[in-house]
């Protein structure tokens, strides 16, 4: 099994594409290459596959990343499934992985909804939307400050209050406040209850 994630900017066109997609893009590419393993397409969609156990994370990343741009948000699709036919472009490979996704971005636009997960099995997407519609209410509310505080944490685990204070030129003690409004404990037990669920499919 594979997670897709197909995704969507919320606002793009009140925002300078240039910098969203540059970012964007970068990031993705610590994921693996395009077109085989992401692609943005139609102006502000992409699509990209990982494992099934990293793409709470994954997910994250991206949202922290777009959150972190005034104004801007993001719509994501979480597919988890087979992958049947591997294209060297994602866009034309196939599998339940995909088409769940595919759908759900579609089911996405018109309930309001910035987040949701399709799997083979509908009491692990009760469990896990529930959930996500619950962290969503944090997350769609992250300012541009927040945002950018947990996008360095979910990059770099290993870095420490003290290099974040630096690298956002404030006090130890505004970083810490900053986790702790974001919930970052917290988003942290997420991911493993995530990896959880989904290790059980």
């Amino acid at each position: 099994m594979i997670a897709v994630i197909t995704g969507d900017i919320i606002n793009s066109q009140h925002a300078d594409t240039e910098v969203w997609i540059t970012r964007l893009k970068n990031l993705l590419e610590n994921w693996g290459s395009s077109p085989l393993a992401w692609e943005i397409y139609r102006g502000d969609e992409f699509q990209f596959k990982c494992n099934i156990d990293e793409v709470f994370w994954r997910f994250l990343a991206i949202k922290s990343l777009i959150r972190s741009q005034e104004n801007l948000d993001v719509r994501i699709a979480i597919g988890i499934g087979e992958e049947n036919f591997s294209s060297e472009k994602i866009t034309e490979s196939n599998g339940t992985a995909y088409v769940h996704s595919g759908r759900l971005l579609n089911d996405l636009k018109s309930d309001g909804h910035t987040v949701s997960i399709k799997t083979s099995n509908e009491a692990v997407d009760r469990d896990l939307n529930i959930l996500l519609k619950w962290s969503s209410k944090d997350f769609d509310n992250w300012t541009v400050a927040t945002a950018e505080i947990i996008h360095e944490m979910i990059m770099n685990q290993d870095i420490t209050q003290e290099d974040l204070a630096k690298k956002f030129a404030i006090s130890q003690s505004s970083v810490s406040q900053r986790l702790k409004r974001a919930n970052y404990d917290l988003i942290v037990e997420t991911n493993q209850y995530f990896r959880k669920k989904i290790s059980e499919l």
